[in-house]
């Protein structure tokens, strides 16, 4: 195989792991609590997964939200912890008005 296809090669097959890596869920469960903290504070943002079915985005801060949406507590159950607060997930506002 000529030298540009192996570079060629590379390049692909970094994008396609990279990619995987990307849309991956962490999986709580295998953590302590102070670990899943820790991993969301260094990456800022984390897809956490408490079972096959149940994930959801988990940022370091309340403000990564976007204007329309407000921070609230995130909680996941780890090796050691029943429900760690391991950060903050966006959730749309309330727009019920009450009742009239």
């Amino acid at each position: 195989m000529p030298h540009t296809s192996k570079v060629l090669m590379a390049i692909v097959l970094t994008g396609v792991a990279t990619s995987a890596v990307a849309q991956g869920r962490t999986f709580t469960r295998t953590f302590t609590c102070s670990a899943l903290k820790a991993l969301v504070a260094q990456t800022g943002t984390a897809v956490l997964a408490s079972s096959e079915l149940a994930y959801e985005t988990v940022h370091r801060d309340s403000g990564a939200c976007q204007q329309d949406e407000t921070g609230a507590p995130a909680y996941a159950p780890t090796l050691d912890v029943p429900a760690c607060f391991v950060g903050w997930r966006c959730k749309q506002h309330n727009s019920d008005a009450g009742p009239v």
